[in-house]
């Protein structure tokens, strides 16, 4: 299952889309959900265990990186995980497993 879609889905019922990011740096994040009214969320997809690290530290890079004066700080930051159990870890960031998403 393409984990974009229920993103997707959820973006284009709130008049948004969802987009990858990879800057010149070389920041990379794997799906940007991003809503017409200026509202955003980044997502990093890990399915292999022992990822979580590495990608909260990318999320969170990516949103002191953001220049305030062009647009808004992110609404959440979320690693989409194959665990079993949602929580929000002491950064901040949000994991959810896939199957928290609706089809």
């Amino acid at each position: 299952m393409d984990n974009s879609i229920n993103l997707l889905a959820y973006a284009q019922a709130n008049d948004g889309d969802v987009f990858h990011y990879h800057d010149k740096k070389n920041l990379e994040c794997d799906l940007v959900v991003a809503l017409r009214d200026g509202r955003w969320a980044a997502v990093e997809v890990k399915m292999g265990m022992h990822e979580e690290e590495d990608a909260a530290k990318n999320l969170l890079t990516l949103a002191a990186d953001v220049d305030e004066q062009r647009m808004l700080k992110p609404s959440f930051l979320m690693i989409l995980t194959g665990g079993r159990y949602a929580y929000r870890r002491e950064d901040g960031v949000y994991v959810v497993p896939i199957g928290c998403l609706k089809p």
